[in-house]
């Protein structure tokens, strides 16, 4: 079932819809501040209450929950994809794409007529070609398509604001200047050419509060009966998305603490009648341990490398009694820690499975089921809740994570009967085409957003160089050295499942490397605060919670110590000038050591260093660049990558071949 277009307000409500009742109601948050709330009915009866006339017991009453995360506007395939690492990359299938998501969504659905289709956030913003040029409501359309109910909102989908995202859930064109961009409204997956229908699932956020008017920006959580059984879905954002988001994104917002928030909500929730309560919540973990990462384990039970909970499993441990399951997402990370859990070892190549029953201990120690479903549409969650026909109560929650395979035949075919998703997205791919199938440039050999042990990415590295291009000139900054956070060079890189190298690069691959349409920016900073900055990237200096490595441009290069202490991890600096405005890259001066042994060697002399807007206002908690001066505004990143490759290195001019020792690669060196 879908949900039209609907208003939400702080006042009882109740409408009836083709069968579907929806209710907004107030109900109290911390310091009485109202929260937003919708709920619907499916098949909403009292029979599975009791027995049946006969006298015997029911059977427990099985509701399909269908969930994925992450999707981030990728209509098409974002290329192949195996279910462990044990599986040889030339046996990994083509996975994803809109139509196939569809597809599964639709086979699942058929085994259960008490469904429901959730999301845990991430489902817009940096988007590929296709879906960002059209302010992503091509993702709107495929997912309302898709048959998506509830969605938590995810740091992404604040990546253009709260207006924009309120936008997107209610529909309309898209302004530019007060009057309609060209790029919006195109109607493709909506009623009518030049229209835009918005969200038929509604996006859920508790913890996030409008600070004008102490009311949650969104609703905060759905509640949807199946037959005399009320589910309740909370939508969580991660607390910490003010620094991982341009300021502006989340301006006159205030971001709660997950776990209490939960807390706050479930004996309200249990008022309600509400019998399950599945939190669906944009943050996540990683398997840890050595085994090889299969799509439906839980090595390591989610802990980070060094044995601390990671994210997820801070906000679980934190939770009380009353949440059954958890979808959570960002990390892009497929498990499943559930009563399905299998981890995988490699024994000489052979994938050894062991099934254990797992799950991730709440605050009173019962282990509740927490699950991922990667990202890009690449995998969807299977999950079977049971509860009891009379009690309500939960009896199991089982759970299987499952490949969105292109390869499968009645998918093709169950494609082939119903076009109306694929044609969506082939209507968007012709509008994109022209644009984004435009050569650029050439390079040598694969740049994957992968880092090395020291955190040097190929492809960040081809980044920095073209923005430090892009502001070198003194009349466009006078930049000697740039930045490029690693978080902003997105998945694959310039490693292209399937090409053949040399590779031409086109504007639509770029696209999908820098989606988020930042800006540069060029200030100047002291060799002190250079050092200082540097230092930020690591877990406990100056308020870093993450370890972040900053992409370096041509010309610098520096080592940090694994073992040091927090602040003092920066062993040495060098910086060469170069000229990077010309191909191959030319030394233009003597290297000068700015750091030596930890210590800066001329702590007031000046630098200017070129980052983009959203590190230049403190995002990912590089703090240290608010103090920056004579600060300059430069182009946007995709324009300087564009024309960094442009002019470098499209045919007929050699490709960007990054064993180059002009590119002075690698930058980074990490010490023991």
């Amino acid at each position: 079932m879908t949900i039209r277009h609907f208003a939400l307000s702080c006042a009882l409500t109740a409408v009836a819809v083709t069968g579907i009742s929806l209710v907004s109601a107030p109900v109290q948050a911390r310091s009485a501040q109202p929260i937003k709330t919708i709920a619907f009915n499916d098949h909403d009866d009292d029979r599975d209450r009791d027995p049946d006339h006969h006298g015997r017991p029911r059977e427990p009453i099985k509701i399909k929950i269908i969930g994925f995360n992450d999707y981030h506007g990728n209509l098409q395939s974002p290329g192949t994809f195996g279910i462990n690492t044990v599986v040889p990359a030339a046996q990994r299938p083509a996975v994803g794409g809109a139509e196939y998501l569809a597809a599964y969504v639709a086979r699942l659905k058929a085994q259960n007529m008490l469904n429901v289709v959730v999301g845990a956030g991430d489902f817009i913003g940096a988007s590929p070609l296709i879906s960002a040029l059209f302010f992503d409501e091509p993702a709107v359309e495929t997912l309302n398509k898709i048959g998506l109910e509830f969605n938590a909102v995810g740091n992404h989908e604040f990546d253009k604001g709260s207006a924009e995202l309120k936008r997107l859930q209610n529909g309309g064109c898209k302004l530019t200047n007060s009057v309609p961009d060209p790029n919006s409204c195109k109607g493709v997956g909506s009623n009518a050419l030049g229209t835009f229908d918005g969200a038929k699932f509604k996006w859920l956020s508790a913890n996030v509060f409008e600070t004008a008017t102490g009311r949650t920006l969104l609703p905060a959580y759905g509640i949807k009966n199946f037959r005399g059984v009320k589910v309740a879905f909370i939508g969580m954002t991660l607390k910490g998305t003010p620094s991982i988001v341009t300021p502006t994104g989340v301006a006159g917002l205030e971001f709660r603490d997950e776990a209490e928030t939960v807390n706050a909500l479930i004996p309200r929730l249990r008022a309600q009648g509400v019998d399950a309560v599945v939190v669906l919540v944009h943050q996540g973990g990683f398997q840890t341990s050595p085994n090889v990462g299969d799509i439906n384990g839980c090595d390591g039970n989610l802990k980070n490398a060094d044995g601390t909970d990671s994210e997820i499993a801070n906000i679980v441990k934190r939770l009380r009694n009353g949440v059954d399951l958890v979808i959570s997402g960002h990390t892009h990370a497929a498990y499943n820690c559930s009563a399905n859990t299998v981890d995988v070892k490699n024994v000489n190549g052979v994938a050894v499975s062991t099934p254990r029953p797992t799950g991730l201990p709440n605050s009173e120690g019962r282990l509740v089921p927490v699950t991922s479903a990667s990202a890009f549409g690449r995998v969807l969650t299977d999950i079977d809740l049971s509860v009891h026909p009379r009690s309500h109560k939960v009896l199991a929650v089982s759970a299987t994570n499952r490949l969105v395979d292109r390869t499968d035949v009645a998918i093709n075919n169950a494609i082939a009967t119903d076009p109306s998703v694929k044609n969506i997205v082939d209507g968007y791919n012709a509008l994109v085409s022209p644009l984004a199938n435009a050569v650029i440039g050439t390079i040598a050999a694969p740049l994957p957003n992968a880092a090395n042990g020291a955190g040097e990415m190929p492809a960040g590295s081809l980044i920095a160089d073209a923005q430090l291009q892009a502001t070198q000139p003194a009349a466009l900054g006078g930049a000697v050295m740039a930045f490029m956070n690693a978080g902003g060079v997105r998945n694959p890189g310039f490693a292209i499942a399937g090409a053949s190298y040399p590779y031409n690069v086109t504007y639509g691959n770029a696209f999908t490397v820098q989606p988020f349409g930042n800006s540069l920016v060029t200030m100047t900073l002291t060799a002190l605060q250079l050092k200082n900055l540097l230092e930020q990237q690591f877990v406990g200096c100056q308020g870093q919670i993450q370890q972040r490595i900053m992409q370096a441009s041509n010309g610098l290069k520096y080592s940090w110590s694994a073992a040091a202490a927090p602040c003092s991890k920066i062993v040495d600096v060098v910086l060469t000038p170069t000229d990077v405005t010309v191909t191959p890259p030319v030394a233009t001066g003597a290297p000068e050591t700015i750091v030596a042994n930890g210590v800066v060697q001329n702590p007031t002399k000046t630098y200017r260093v070129t980052v983009n807007n959203f590190m230049a206002t403190g995002g990912d908690g590089f703090t240290v660049l608010l103090g920056g001066t004579n600060v300059l505004g430069g182009a946007q990143d995709i324009d300087a990558l564009t024309a960094y490759l442009n002019a470098g290195y499209k045919s007929p001019k050699p490709p960007y071949d990054p064993t180059l020792p002009a590119l002075a690669i690698p930058r980074i060196t990490v010490l023991p």
